[in-house]
C-alpha cells in the first residue's frame, strides 16, 4: 500500500492551549495542525518548556485545549463526556513515558496485561508473551521491575502501551533517562513496531538521533508546529 493510501488515524486542527494565571493567561499553543497516518512514526522536537508535554496531553486527550479540533478515528474525542472519553482513550491510545511507571509489585508479563484486564477485556497471555519476545525479554517474563535493567524496564513500558493495539501511541521523551547505547536499542524498536503494527507513533523529543529515525520531523516553536 503507497503511504498516500493509508489511513490518517489522528487529525489535530488549529490546537490552542491557554492556562489561567494570577499573572494573566499563558499561551503555551497557538496553533497546531498534525496529521498522523497508520504505520507512520512523526517527531516532535523543541527545547524544554516549548510545550511538547502540552501537546502530547491534548493529542491523548488527557487534557482538553482551549480551542480547535481533535479526531481519531474519524471520532471527534472532544465531543464525548469523560466517561466515554476515558473508555475510548483506554482503548485506542497507548502511552509512553520518560519513566516507565511499571507496577512494582508485579512481573514484566503482569504489566502488560494490567491495562487490558483494568478494562474488561483481558490480553491473552500467548499475545503478551510474543511482544515480550519481540523485543527480546523471554527471558524476563517473571521479573519484576526492581530487578530488570532501566532499558528492561522501558521495553517492558513499550510494550505495555501496545498491549491493547492502539491506534495510536504517544511517547513523551521515552529514551531520556537511557544512555545513549540502549537509547538506540529503543529508537530501533519504536521504528519496528509502528511498522510491524502499523500503528501511528508521536514521539516528542529533544534527541536529534530518535527525531531522525522518524518519518517525518516537526518543530514546536512560539507555539506552532512546523513540520
Amino acid at each position: 500500500m503507497d503511504d498516500s493510501d493509508r489511513e490518517a488515524v489522528l487529525r489535530a486542527r488549529s490546537l490552542r492551549k491557554v492556562y489561567r494565571t494570577g499573572g494573566g493567561d499563558l499561551e503555551i499553543l497557538k496553533s497546531v495542525d498534525l496529521e498522523v497516518k497508520r504505520g507512520e512514526l512523526v517527531s516532535i522536537m523543541g527545547a524544554s518548556g516549548v510545550g511538547k508535554s502540552t501537546l502530547l496531553h491534548l493529542l491523548g486527550t488527557l487534557d482538553r485545549p482551549t480551542a480547535g479540533e481533535l479526531a481519531i478515528r474519524g471520532m471527534d474525542v472532544l465531543s464525548l463526556p469523560e466517561v466515554e472519553l476515558a473508555a475510548f482513550r483506554n482503548r485506542h491510545i497507548g502511552f509512553i513515558f520518560q519513566v516507565h511507571h511499571l507496577l512494582p509489585e508485579f512481573t514484566a508479563l503482569e504489566n502488560v496485561m494490567m491495562p487490558a484486564m483494568i478494562a474488561g477485556t483481558p490480553t491473552p497471555e500467548a499475545e503478551a508473551v510474543e511482544l515480550l519476545s519481540r523485543v527480546g525479554l523471554e527471558q524476563r517474563l517473571h521479573h519484576r521491575p526492581g530487578e530488570l535493567s532501566g532499558g528492561e524496564c522501558q521495553r517492558v513500558a513499550v510494550v505495555r502501551a501496545l498491549g491493547m493495539r492502539p491506534q495510536v501511541v504517544l511517547a513523551d521523551e521515552p529514551s531520556g533517562n537511557l544512555d545513549e547505547g540502549t537509547s538506540q536499542v529503543l529508537h530501533h524498536l519504536i521504528r519496528e513496531l509502528a511498522q510491524v503494527y502499523d500503528q501511528a507513533f508521536v514521539i516528542m523529543t529533544h534527541d536529534r538521533t530518535l527525531a531522525d529515525s522518524a518519518d517525518r520531523v516537526g518543530k514546536l516553536e512560539a507555539g506552532l508546529l512546523h513540520i
